[in-house]
């Protein structure tokens, strides 16, 4: 391992590989083809040839089957399987045709639709994504594929995500060549930092709640917390350095660009970060990210956790968006310049972000909205639910300049001065990083740091890549019109600013006080999924993204009831896993241990040793009164799960779920803690948190 660039990349069907093996023409038009997002049929020579030697390299790799690999609306990747084995008149023959690698036919009728679909409309396909690299893993080809029905509605993220990523490369050209830049493309980039949770698998295995719903329903909180952030950065262990190591070549081979890998706050908890790269890449990435670290994690007798919180009263994860936006000569947008022009094209690209922000809080709540990250979001661990962008002091101070058309007095960092003209120069760098904002602007990128762990990041950056596309569509049409570009650009910036600044905050967003001001500023509060989710539906977000393609009014509508499905089945299953637990091993714990403390007390005066024993009454009393207050708790959750009706409106039954479940397995599990330090640990049934958080993997 002295040379990581020697395996870097050696299971993908590269760039590298492609021009090595392809022939030069096809090569050639191969990447056309994907540079310019043009359709390439299957019947084509280009794919037939590509498809050979696409095929006769994964043999050489050890493939025996391929898979187109997609994205559908569960949240994770699916694949089928086919080997490349065929037959002719002589027998058996290996064969991968041009239409197999650009079209599959996966049953879609059991995969979310959200009414798109019947179950009995069972025809779906995949389609050849070329922009992202086919790569071989455990002996088979996998191609990245979108997903789409019959009637060519999109099944899957990546479709959606393909779309938005054109379309703002659309408008962005449109308005860079206003400036005299000439580019055909510009990207959007992501590169998503990864949390998670390690704990010994013995253990996991031994707790129902995690292995059926990925989070404890009950556990009482260890007696050493995360205090003094020991944790943080702190030394890795060697056998979580032992699986860090092999996540790392795993990765590398596949071309993911794994880079930081340290202790996170929590106990237990570990953050890796890959380099940044397009956004579909990226998502594609962190969907392998997460599927090795499971597997590898057991491999190394580990489990991986990513749900957002799988443990009370300890940090939860997240998963940092941080996104960018850099032409196809890789100048990056958010970067400010050494001149007025430069300077002038990088304020107004920042505006731009402002203004959809602002606008369009709701949206981006909507992309990250999960019941896990319902238990995340606004817990002094991650960002509040209320959207806002932290630009940071000086940058800040830059624009409130530019709002009250006042000179600049450099307050930090370089020089700079603010006349009449644009900026000559902007300072790099000049203000602390703010943690808790929702939206931070780092030095050439934005953070979004809301996005949850389990989550794809395809939601949050359609949504991104739709509203600035619709912002820089706004700001072209305005500026292509214009008889005086720059005295209109200034005007059209300073406009901005002025209707959008109620969306900068660079303030601690944990208090509570911000959250008064952001209500006093009309800023949006959605602090859970079913508040979210409407809003989704709205008049102005369907014609956002029907107005540019990236997605139908059927297609959002779909998403809707899948989320709001999603949501429902998981609390579901969360409330009738903890009634198993109760029901099969807290009720006998508890019946257990006061039996056997009323025992000891009649064995106690049976000898004569004492009349009564404190001890033993003292906790016999506080067991049953528990112990009856738990049943009770226990019985009017099993009823609301029974008064709940499959047949009403989905959003009402996520409000229940929210308001009148979720408050029932919060009551039940505060009890439950309570009991945990109580009854005799030989009894209790699960491993508790001292367990599985301080055990040493």
């Amino acid at each position: 391992m002295s040379d990581i660039t020697a395996i870097f990349g050696d299971m993908v069907f590269g760039d590298a590989v492609m021009k090595a093996r392809l022939p030069r023409d096809i090569y050639h038009q191969l990447r056309a083809i994907i540079k310019k997002g043009a359709p390439l049929e299957h019947e084509t020579l280009v794919a037939s040839v590509v498809a050979s030697v696409m095929k006769d390299w994964a043999v050489e790799k050890g493939a025996t089957h391929f898979t187109h690999w997609f994205q559908p609306m569960t949240g994770i990747t699916a694949e089928k399987h086919d080997s490349f084995l065929s037959r002719d008149e002589s027998g058996a023959i290996i064969e991968f045709s041009g239409s197999a690698l650009m079209k599959g036919e996966p049953d879609a009728s059991s995969f979310p639709s959200g009414g798109l679909r019947a179950t009995f409309e069972a025809r779906g396909y995949t389609a050849w994504d070329p922009s992202s690299y086919a790569f071989v893993k455990d002996n088979t080809l996998y191609i990245p594929t979108v997903f789409y029905a019959y009637n060519g509605e999109a099944l899957d993220q990546k479709t959606p995500l393909l779309r938005s990523m054109e379309v703002l490369s659309n408008q962005c050209v449109r308005v860079l060549r206003l400036f005299g830049d000439e580019v055909e493309q510009v990207i959007s980039n992501v590169g998503a930092e990864q949390e998670y949770f390690l704990i010994d698998k013995s253990l996991y295995d031994q707790r129902p709640d995690l292995r059926a719903c990925g989070r404890t329903l009950l556990g009482a909180p260890p007696a050493r917390k995360q205090e003094n952030d020991y944790h943080y950065f702190g030394a890795i262990r060697p056998r979580i350095k032992d699986f860090m190591q092999e996540l790392d070549i795993e990765l590398w081979k596949l071309g993911v660009y794994a880079k930081t890998e340290h202790n996170e706050t929590a106990p237990g908890q570990h953050e890796l970060a890959p380099i940044y790269t397009s956004s579909n890449v990226a998502a594609d990435h962190n969907q392998l990210i997460m599927e090795l670290m499971k597997t590898i994690g057991e491999r190394h007798g580990m489990a991986c956790l990513l749900h957002e919180k799988p443990f009370m009263g300890v940090n939860g994860s997240g998963k940092h968006n941080n996104w960018s936006l850099s032409t196809d000569a890789g100048v990056n947008l958010f970067e400010p310049g050494d001149s007025p022009q430069l300077n002038a094209r990088f304020l107004l690209f920042i505006t731009a972000v402002l203004k959809s922000v602002d606008e369009y809080q709701d949206l981006l709540r909507y992309s990250v909205s999960s019941p896990g990250n319902d238990l995340r979001l606004g817990g002094h661990e991650a960002p509040p639910a209320i959207i806002s962008v932290c630009l940071g002091n000086e940058l800040s101070h830059i624009f409130e300049c530019i709002i009250n058309e006042a000179p600049y007095e450099q307050r930090e960092g370089g020089f700079l001065n603010i006349g009449v003209d644009m900026l000559p120069r902007i300072p790099r760098d000049t203000s602390d990083r703010n943690r808790t904002s929702p939206m931070a602007f780092t030095g050439n990128k934005f953070e979004f740091r809301m996005v949850g762990s389990s989550s794809s990041v395809a939601s949050p950056n359609i949504v991104l890549n739709a509203i600035m596309a619709d912002t820089l569509r706004i700001f072209a049409d305005k500026l292509e019109q214009a008889k005086n570009f720059n005295n209109s650009l200034s005007d059209l910036i300073r406009d901005t600013l002025r209707k959008h600044k109620r969306i900068i905050f660079n303030g601690n967003s944990y208090t509570d006080a911000w959250e008064g001001e952001a209500e006093e500023l009309g800023l949006l509060n959605l602090r859970s999924t079913p508040d979210a989710l409407p809003h989704y539906l709205q008049a102005r977000n369907i014609a956002l993204f029907t107005r540019l393609g990236i997605l139908s009014a059927a297609e959002m509508h779909s998403r809707y009831e899948i989320l709001l499905q999603s949501y429902c089945e998981t609390i579901g299953s969360e409330a009738a896993t903890l009634l198993s637990m109760l029901q099969r091993d807290i009720y006998p714990a508890c019946a257990s241990y006061m039996r056997s403390l009323a025992e000891g007390m009649v064995a106690k005066r049976a000898c004569g040793v004492i009349p009564s024993s404190v001890m033993e009454e003292g906790l016999l009393f506080r067991l049953s009164l528990l112990s009856d207050a738990l049943y009770q708790h226990g019985d009017a959750l099993a009823a609301m799960l029974d008064s709940i009706d499959s047949g009403n409106d989905l959003l009402q039954n996520a409000r229940f779920y929210c308001d009148e479940v979720l408050p029932v397995m919060n009551n039940v599990r505060e009890i439950a803690d309570e009991l945990e330090g109580i009854v005799d640990r030989r009894l209790w049934p699960y491993p508790t948190y001292d367990d599985l958080l301080y055990y040493r993997v």
